[in-house]
């Protein structure tokens, strides 16, 4: 299952949990455009279920994306919390290789939005 929430309190939520379904793939790179499309600042908090990967086209699709958008999300985007079973400081160390912006990798969705909101109260 894939949902991108758009909050009032700028985080954006975007989760890809199981259960898994074929369409999810599609639901989720949709959810990156949409993501790249914002205008307003905002912090990401991204929540996986794990154990599902992209089909090689999808990792492709992603890549893509990352280029295509690092601009726009750069500058906009406050901070990154980035929530999965397998969470680590290695984790945000990759992501931290893409983006310009505070990131933690933490497995507790309400450790990473509480850090989403710090850096937002820091920030505005």
């Amino acid at each position: 299952m894939v949902s991108l929430d758009i909050g009032d309190d700028s985080i954006v939520t975007l989760r890809f949990l199981p259960p898994y379904r074929d369409e999810d793939e599609r639901a989720y790179l949709d959810a990156l455009a949409e993501i790249g499309r914002q205008e307003r600042p905002f912090a990401l908090l991204t929540v996986f279920g794990g154990g599902r990967g992209l089909s090689q086209a999808g990792e492709r699709e992603q890549a893509l994306w990352f280029k295509a958008t690092r601009a726009q999300v750069g500058r906009l985007c406050r901070a990154c919390a980035i929530v999965r079973p397998d969470a680590s400081e290695k984790t945000a160390e990759t992501f931290r290789k893409l983006w310009p912006f505070p990131i933690i990798a933490d497995r507790n969705e309400a450790v990473g939005r509480a850090f989403l909101l710090r850096q937002l109260a820091a920030t505005s």
